[in-house]
């Protein structure tokens, strides 16, 4: 494979860049972090601080037993300050640094604290969750299943978010999420974005960022809000770093390995991941469709099963280089191929009304792709002066290209023998890239009453060009071209700007008020059709949060904001796609952004449990909308604007220590939705509350063997047309560190017990339709892990990119 070779000499001659680092005389700082009762503190920053200037020189990150090393070739008088999450922070008294120096501060203990105003810090067993006024900050390090798991798996334990089995991710009962990487957007459509999630270990991420309601800072796009993936940025004086390498069973065998590397020397600070797996499952799927005939009913009974087998390869390379004290640049570098099949084999029993003999559809839909993606970021940020004022810029180029291929078979006979055998095929070509060039600049000022103003623009440039090629055979003829064949050119030009303002009314009251303006420009050319449809529009969203300290023991953020999602690339192609004879989806050329208005209050009791009240007001709302011909028995799917839909939600976060040894963290979610249309001739106005439960258990036993168990349960729920069934399912993990941590094994099972089955009815209008779908989530992880390391612990710059553009695409 072509992306293979590309990747693997890009990961080559990063290697080859950063052995060229020399090495320096160095001082030791050395000290072990506890609590009041002793305990380690593991991952506490530790910083050594210039006293004339105020900025970092250098630092560390204590390890899992509270142990911290700080080797630095920088010489002043100094301080050190020792911080973490949920703790007060400790200052040193000041002392000379300089070469040569091997200072231990032997125990520092820092004292349990209730944050101020701008963060609330939620504790269970140790700090887990924190709340900022803008988003709900969720601590992945540590955790057992993170070990075996990967990304899209940590996301689904999040705070309000539900992953269902297609990989579409949503956010308190709502799709329209948007998923950022370090502060960048993914550019991926929902089916790459899964995949590549599915391909990242979970145990590379810090964090996960849940922001249901985003300022003004980020780009308007994603109607249900955004979630941020904050990877680990640990690097050493040397090397640092682990390999890892496990499979996960569920009826196919399905590897991973990865593996990565950090080095850091002076001013510079790189790292890398270079990660492979297979992701693959077994779909068995059954519906059920009744078409209304003037004769009586016609049934239509599809069994199908579709293997899956997806190889992802993927390779993540960024290095930072400070120029002086105050500027910095930075280059990421992205690259990813996959490698893609599904077989569908499915049998339809056909009865009609006046006909004894039942008929019968054989179909087998081979399809097989492959992809390409790279990603390049450039950033520089400087600091202007002592009070913190902010620059920074960002430059980011994407070009992605996707090739599929399918082959849909049919034999169509009568009667319980293949007689009389009728044969068809649909062959389907699809080729498609995407390029995608974004710049920004923010800046950032700091007030002297302690308010701060922030602004930035940011233009995007979007070319994209699908072509679908359909053709047809009957009796194994030639193939003939198709009508629905089609080519399809999309362009977008997006110019935006912004500004923000954070103060206090009081000590006890801080707000931030903010105002993004955005002007599309887009052109959607349907070369096949001849139809080009032109779409300009400028719009404000605005953006509020509220932050109330009632007592020591009670806090209230409030937020509101108004967002936009626009149509993945791929829907407004007017192209016809063949799922299989009997069902068909099309693109909707006329599809229309949608907005949203978004409230939230969120109350946090003894910075330990949130109660959290939510709502959402949709306009032209994106829903899959089904449509059946009872003449010919067929059924079509497009995406298409529901004229409003709105959701109210309810959340609740729980944690209990049952023991010393046992942690719970426990979540109810309640959710109403409303949806209301005009489908066709028929008018739709449906409403259903529903409700997610959710609970994990955290237990750490002897020996080493720390334990993860989580339950998830939801209720009967629906979803435009459809009306879907309660389901739940376990997860169960395992882990256990050797060799003084430098081996870590770890065993994960999910659905323990194969109940993740989803059941749906669809009855609106003339459509009567039910199905039954089970992906085989029931499965084994292992994974065994080796970490190595030479020097300190220092936490690098995290700078972030630009753009939401590739996110849309599908």
């Amino acid at each position: 494979m072509k992306t293979t070779n590309f990747l693997f000499l890009t990961f080559l001659i990063y290697l080859l860049g950063v052995s060229t680092l020399a090495a320096k005389e160095s001082s030791q700082i050395t000290g072990k972090i506890t609590d009041q009762s002793q305990n380690p503190i593991p991952y506490a920053n530790v910083a050594l601080i210039d006293v004339g200037t105020g900025y970092l020189l250098d630092g560390s990150v204590s390890d899992e037993n509270g142990q911290f090393l700080i080797q630095s070739s920088k010489t002043g008088t100094v301080k050190l300050v020792v911080s973490s999450i949920g703790f007060s922070q400790f200052e040193s008294e000041t002392f000379e640094l300089k070469p040569g120096l091997k200072k231990d501060f032997g125990t520092v203990t820092i004292q349990d604290e209730m944050t101020g105003l701008d963060e609330v810090t939620v504790r269970s067993a140790r700090p887990e969750i924190t709340i900022e006024a803008d988003k709900t900050v969720v601590n992945v390090e540590g955790t057992v299943m993170a070990e075996g798991s990967n990304a899209l798996d940590v996301i689904g334990r999040s705070p309000g978010v539900y992953v269902d089995q297609d990989g579409i991710i949503n956010l308190n009962g709502r799709t329209g999420v948007t998923v950022m990487i370090n502060d960048r957007l993914t550019y991926m459509s929902a089916f790459d974005l899964a995949n590549f999630l599915r391909s990242m270990p979970a145990d590379n991420i810090k964090s996960i960022e849940v922001i249901n309601n985003p300022s003004a800072r980020f780009d308007a796009e994603g109607s249900a809000g955004v979630i941020n993936i904050k990877l680990k940025k640990n690097t050493v004086d040397g090397v640092f770093g682990n390999i890892q390498a496990g499979a996960l069973y569920n009826g196919q065998w399905l590897p991973n390995t990865g593996v990565s590397l950090n080095v850091k020397k002076g001013k510079w600070s790189t790292n890398a991941n270079l990660n492979y797996n297979h992701y693959g499952n077994f779909n068995d799927l059954e519906i059920n469709r009744n078409f209304s005939l003037p004769e009586g009913i016609s049934n239509f009974m599809q069994e199908s099963r579709i293997t899956t087998r997806n190889k992802n390869l993927f390779f993540n390379g960024a290095a930072n280089y400070e120029i002086n004290e105050n500027q910095n640049i930075a280059l990421n570098v992205q690259a990813s191929g996959s490698d893609d099949s599904d077989d569908n084999v499915s049998l339809t029993n056909i009865i009609t009304p006046g006909v004894t003999d039942v008929s019968y559809i054989d179909s087998k839909n081979d399809a097989s792709g492959n992809g390409s993606r790279i990603f390049a970021n450039l950033h520089y940020d400087a600091k202007l002066d002592t009070m913190g004022t902010k620059i920074s810029s960002d430059v980011d180029f994407t070009r992605m290209n996707t090739d599929s291929e399918s082959l849909l078979t049919n034999q169509e006979w009568t009667g319980q023998m293949p007689t009389d055998v009728m044969n068809s095929q649909i062959l389907t070509l699809n080729d498609m890239y995407y390029d995608i060039f974004t710049a920004k600049v923010d800046f950032v000022k700091p007030l002297k009453n302690g308010s701060i103003f922030e602004t930035g623009v940011k233009g995007s440039w979007v070319k994209s060009d699908n072509n679908l090629d359909l053709s047809k055979s009957l009796e194994e003829g030639p193939f003939v071209p198709d009508s629905s064949s089609n080519r399809f050119i999309y362009n977008e030009n997006v110019m935006a700007a912004y500004a923000t303002y954070k103060g206090k009314f009081s000590d006890k009251l801080s707000y931030q008020v903010g105002l993004r303006g955005e002007h599309s420009d887009i052109t959607g050319n349907s070369v096949t059709l001849q139809q080009v449809n032109n779409q300009k529009y400028f719009n404000l969203f605005p953006s509020a949060f509220v932050q109330q300290t009632i007592n020591d023991n009670y806090q209230i953020v409030y937020n509101v904001n108004r967002r936009i999602t626009r149509p993945n690339y791929r829907l407004l192609n007017p192209f016809v796609y063949y799922i299989d004879q009997l069902t068909t989806e099309t693109g909707n050329p006329n599809l229309k952004p949608q907005y949203s208005t978004n409230l939230e209050m969120n109350h946090v009791v003894k910075g330990a449990y949130q109660f959290t009240l939510g709502y959402s007001e949709t306009e032209d709302a994106f829903m899959q909308v089904f449509v059946q011909n009872d003449e010919d028995r067929t059924t079509t799917t497009y995406t298409d604007n529901f004229d409003k839909t709105r959701n109210a939600n309810f959340r609740a976060i729980i944690p209990v220590d049952i023991k010393e040894w046992w942690a719970t963290s426990n979540m109810v979610q309640v959710n109403y939705n409303r949806f209301k249309t005009q489908i066709g001739d028929d008018y739709l106005d449906a409403s259903q509350t529903s409700f997610m439960v959710r609970s994990q258990h955290n237990l750490t036993l002897p020996l080493g063997f720390k334990v993860e168990v989580m339950g998830i349960y939801l209720g009967p729920q629906i979803w435009g047309q459809g009306e879907i069934a309660g389901f739940g399912w376990v997860d169960a993990g395992v882990t256990k560190s050797i060799m003084k941590d430098k081996i870590t094994i770890s065993v994960n099972g999910t659905d323990l017990f194969r109940t993740q089955v989803i059941k749906a009815d669809v009855d609106f209008a003339d459509i009567d339709t039910n199905f039954r779908q089970y992906r085989s989530n029931q499965g084994v992880r292992f994974t065994l892990k080796y970490n190595f390391s030479k020097g300190e612990s220092f936490r690098v710059k995290n700078n972030s990119g630009s753009s939401e553009e590739r996110d849309r695409l599908d």
